[in-house]
């Protein structure tokens, strides 16, 4: 046998698996979104869609600002803070994904510093040792906490 008879078959195979797969990933992208709605995006088109739905709210209460000067001041404002974060975003999308996890960290470092103090302070009553103790510096679950 020779290759020029085999290499077709072969070939016809590949793209055959490669379509059905293409299919199938399209087909479950569909029932994903009939099932949860559409995606979130990127964490920059997260915060272009804020500032369109914060210019949209602003706008609609510019009819209820007394006076043009008002209503101008606030379009201009708005003007400007879009103009100021739209190239932001354009050239340094990936800084917001950063931004977003970032925040994620600092909120779980958070949790984790809270926890450790509630569950100190919730211990048993503590000890002559544990009272003498210079880094203990929350009360205890007895002792009363004098907010005035």
């Amino acid at each position: 046998m020779s290759d020029a008879t085999e290499r077709p078959a072969v070939d016809a195979d590949a793209n055959a698996w490669a379509d059905a797969c293409a299919e199938d990933l399209e087909a479950e992208k569909a029932r994903r979104r009939a099932q949860y709605g559409q995606p979130t995006g990127s964490a920059s088109e997260e915060l272009r869609r804020l500032l369109d739905v914060v210019a949209d709210k602003v706008s609609g209460f510019q009819s209820s600002l007394p006076g043009m000067a008002a209503q101008s001041a606030v379009q201009q404002l708005v003007d400007q803070a879009k103009a100021a974060v739209e190239p932001v975003i354009e050239r340094n999308p990936q800084i917001f994904d950063h931004l977003a996890a970032a925040g994620g960290e600092l909120l779980a470092a958070y949790r984790s510093a809270v926890e450790g103090h509630e569950r100190r302070w919730t211990q048993e009553p503590r000890t002559a040792k544990d009272a003498e103790d210079p880094r203990d510096d929350g009360p205890g679950p007895s002792e009363h906490i004098d907010l005035d």
